[in-house]
């Protein structure tokens, strides 16, 4: 189990479990410019590009939890340049329950999607 600033991230092989409970950190994680979306995961276990993934999530005060399937697009390493946190970007797939995730974090978002705030990505 790891802490981070956005919530918990549990874990078994191939299942993440996210939980983000604060706009600020779904701003950092969210990654709108991937087609269908996608998140930053902190996490210290290795992957690879294209490794697909499997995650439950939990949005802010939301009890419910969200599946989610998508694919390895980012990896920030230990140690990366400008402290960045250590994790992966995760691409999500084309199903429904994506479409569904992915609607649900932009209407929590809003108007803060264009913002130009720094992200756990770019």
């Amino acid at each position: 189990m790891e802490d981070s600033p956005m919530g918990q991230v549990a874990g078994r092989a191939g299942m993440l479990s996210l939980s983000i409970k604060e706009r600020t950190a779904l701003y950092a994680a969210y990654m709108p410019y991937l087609k269908n979306g996608g998140l930053f995961i902190p996490t210290s276990r290795l992957h690879q590009m294209g490794d697909q993934v499997y995650m439950l999530l939990s949005l802010m005060d939301d009890p419910t939890k969200l599946p989610l399937s998508g694919r390895v697009v980012w990896i920030t390493p230990a140690g990366a340049q400008g402290n960045r946190q250590q994790g992966i970007g995760v691409q999500f797939d084309s199903s429904e329950s994506s479409t569904v995730v992915r609607n649900k974090i932009e209407s929590i978002l809003g108007n803060a999607m264009k913002a130009t705030r720094q992200t756990h990505t770019m």
